[in-house]
């Protein structure tokens, strides 16, 4: 593995004035300690208190940081999003602003990807808020997932190529290391220490938030589980509610010859869930042609980079 694989720091920040300049600070001491080249992009997610001002600021006295902004916050996903778009590393590291992570434990993670591994997930060591939601949240995504990590949520040091392969929709950071176990990649997990926040207030609390992450966690699930196989749930559901719905006309037949009990509540049931099951199946069928359409696009997609790749190559010979 080249010893001199870039590596970019996104770090996304909503309303962390108080804390950017430390946050620089540790990583102008971090350069000094690695031998790979870095960058730092500090991403403001449309903050309200002068982060993107103080950033501008700093960055203007240092050349390895960019700075992104954007005028409304849109949540960290995004914000991960627009720092990979304007990075330039093959090694990404995802950093929280709120300086409750130690810049010391990225060159350990980096050389475990210089070792072959794709991505690193830190598990936090020390006191942390709410570590109950966060037992509960782990312990449940490594049931759903099977994921071999003991938390999904710290600090990530991984290949730009993970990134590549992730779904980016709202408030999916949480399961960059599901998808990357998903798609193949070799992960790991460091031990990384968590120090309580200095400056600010937490942005992740509420009932709410807990809420919305166990139904993404639900969401992405079922991507993972049925949507490459549609058939497998609409049509699996399709088939029992029409099982049902053949119990109960033969239950309706067996009252009506046997009992002379007619109930059209029971018929009316009845040519309800046989629609509803038709449809479902219905829906399966439509699934799988969309997801083999996919299938072909990307195999398309795939033919013509590798086309321009010979044409660019092919040019710079003859050149």
């Amino acid at each position: 593995m080249d010893k001199l694989t870039k590596i970019s720091v996104i770090v996304p920040a909503f309303n962390e004035v108080e804390n950017i300049e430390p946050l620089v600070e540790g990583f102008d001491s971090l350069i000094n300690k690695i031998d790979h080249p870095l960058e730092l992009v500090l991403v403001d997610d449309g903050s309200t208190d002068g982060t993107l001002n103080k950033a501008l600021d700093i960055s203007n006295k240092s050349d390895y940081i960019k700075v992104v902004s954007y005028r409304t916050n849109r949540g960290k996903t995004y914000a991960v999003q627009k720092g990979l778009e304007v990075c330039t590393g093959d090694y990404i590291v995802i950093f929280d602003a709120d300086m409750q992570f130690s810049t010391d434990d990225i060159p350990p993670m980096i050389e475990m990807l210089d070792n072959g591994k794709d991505l690193i997930a830190g598990y936090k060591v020390g006191k942390y808020q709410k570590p109950f939601v966060s037992l509960i949240y782990n312990r449940l995504g490594k049931m759903l997932f099977k994921v071999p990590i003991k938390d999904m949520n710290a600090m990530k040091a991984m290949r730009r190529c993970v990134l590549d392969k992730t779904p980016f929709r709202p408030d999916w950071h949480r399961y960059i290391v599901v998808w990357a176990y998903q798609n193949g990649f070799d992960i790991d997990e460091y031990p990384v220490k968590l120090s309580p926040r200095r400056f600010g207030k937490s942005k992740y609390s509420g009932f709410g938030r807990v809420l919305i992450g166990i139904f993404d966690m639900i969401s992405v699930w079922f991507q993972l589980k049925f949507a490459r196989k549609p058939m497998l749930f609409f049509g699996t559901a399709g088939l029992i509610v029409m099982l049902f719905a053949f119990l109960l006309g033969v239950l309706a037949v067996i009252l009506r010859f046997g009992f002379q009990l007619g109930y059209r509540p029971l018929l009316d049931l009845i040519t309800m869930l046989g629609i509803i099951g038709i449809v479902l199946f219905i829906g399966g069928f439509v699934g799988e042609m969309i997801e083999g359409f996919q299938d072909k696009v990307l195999q398309t997609e795939k033919k013509l980079k590798e086309l321009k790749d010979d044409i660019e190559k092919n040019f710079k010979k003859k050149n």
